[in-house]
């Protein structure tokens, strides 16, 4: 598995506090659920399956954070990449509501959490503005705003000229602001989850690969390759942009490309005056989208889709970089102190996968470039359903496990796709 941090550490790693202190497992245990994957979805199945008196154990190939958990922007939005209206339409109006209603109020999962446990979380929550880069999307940021404004979310459209005052940046013909969300140091978050967790009485074990997972009588074993077991009548398999082969088939649900990012360090006075100086983090509706914000300690951060491939050299991160200049001049030449990336899973229908290919063995796919708020959210509904032996407390459908049909070709189309997108500086004027 290629190193997480391949030519520098990440602005997250080089600030987070350290985590919690772990170890591998090498002994055999018993468990009410095993968890395969230290990240929200996992860490957060814990977190709140031992708040219900289960023993959960977490076993986690590398460190806390490893994936895209601890290598993402840091953005907390809510919802999903469907609409509300298009969300009540795909399940049914009294279906289609609760699930609009839980990824709604996926933000507030997070800040609730880390105000909870007191975490040492840098975060701020002023809102998350999406930039329309054409017309079209002006309409569509309209009509999205709303359709959350209408199921009682504090949203505002935003015209040209109240882009201009938000972002500092005139390349925006329009967008909307949704106060809903905000940005965490997400390393730290994850971080503050283990912690959280095992306090709670979970037990995470950190550098443990699991090597298989079989059938023990009416239970599961899961074995680690540092030695240990784990018997649980329940296993979960969280494991993200990394899925490996443990679930056959899950690898081929969906493609995994790599979100790439830069930092600079933290700016003079006047320059984060002239940027965002509301605190909204921001995203656009370019299907290869651009997202930026400024960190807790005002540094500037822009990410976007990188070579599907692992990172060679700095010059990987060159399109982000002449990004910067073009959406906010002030800042070119400005040197670049951090880079990093790490991979994110993306389904076919841009909705989250919960698969059950045999009883007691769950197995999640999905964020979409929301997995902060979505994924702590969903670990904690899926616990809810181990704990309760009811799986309707999922939000979503449990669905057989499909694979893309020629599935190396897709990744090959998307591979193809980002590469486009790279020379054209994903169409920034």
């Amino acid at each position: 598995m290629p190193d997480p941090f391949p030519l520098a550490p990440s602005l997250w790693a080089a600030t987070a506090p350290p985590p919690p202190e772990t170890v591998p497992l090498t002994a055999d245990v018993e468990a009410d659920a095993c968890i395969i994957g230290g990240g929200y979805t996992g860490l957060s199945a814990a977190l709140h399956l031992a708040e219900r008196g289960k023993r959960a154990v977490v076993l986690e190939a590398r460190e806390i954070g490893f994936g895209g958990s601890g290598r993402n922007g840091g953005q907390v939005i809510p919802g999903i990449k469907e609409d509300p209206d298009a969300i009540e339409a795909r399940y049914g109006r009294e279906a289609g509501r609760a699930l609009a209603a839980f990824v709604g109020g996926t933000a507030d999962r997070v800040f609730d959490l880390i105000t909870k446990h007191g975490m040492d979380v840098p975060h701020r929550r002023s809102g998350w503005i999406q930039g329309a880069h054409t017309e079209a999307m002006v309409e569509t940021v309209r009509r999205r705003a709303g359709e959350w404004e209408a199921r009682g979310a504090d949203v505002a459209v935003l015209d040209r000229a109240a882009m201009v005052d938000h972002l500092g940046s005139e390349k925006y013909l329009g967008g909307w602001l949704d106060r809903r969300a905000g940005a965490v140091q997400p390393l730290a978050y994850v971080r503050g989850l283990a912690r959280a967790a095992i306090a709670a009485g979970a037990a995470v074990h950190t550098d443990s690969p699991v090597s298989e997972i079989t059938r023990a009588g009416t239970a599961w074993r899961i074995t680690s390759r540092t030695g240990g077991r784990v018997t649980a009548p329940t296993v979960m398999v969280a494991t993200g942009g990394y899925p490996g082969g443990l679930v056959p088939g899950l690898r081929q649900t969906a493609v995994f490309p790599n979100t790439f990012q830069i930092a600079t360090e933290p700016l003079s006075d006047n320059l984060r005056k002239s940027i965002l100086p509301y605190g909204q983090v921001t995203s656009d509706t370019r299907k290869l989208l651009l997202y930026f914000r400024l960190d807790h300690e005002g540094r500037f951060l822009m990410g976007g889709r990188g070579p599907y491939r692992e990172p060679t050299g700095p010059g990987d991160w060159a399109h982000l970089e002449r990004v910067v200049g073009k959406l906010y001049p002030q800042l070119a030449g400005t040197p670049i102190a951090y880079r990093w990336c790490g991979r994110v899973s993306v389904t076919r229908d841009f909705l989250p996968h919960v698969h059950e290919p045999e009883p007691g063995l769950l197995a999640l796919i999905g964020c979409m470039g929301r997995g902060i708020g979505l994924q702590t959210a969903m670990g904690a509904a899926v616990a809810e359903a181990i704990a309760s032996g009811n799986r309707a407390a999922i939000p979503f459908p449990v669905t057989p496990i499909r694979r893309l049909p020629l599935h190396a070709l897709h990744e090959l189309y998307v591979a193809a796709i980002i590469a486009w997108y790279r020379m054209t500086d994903a169409g920034v004027k």
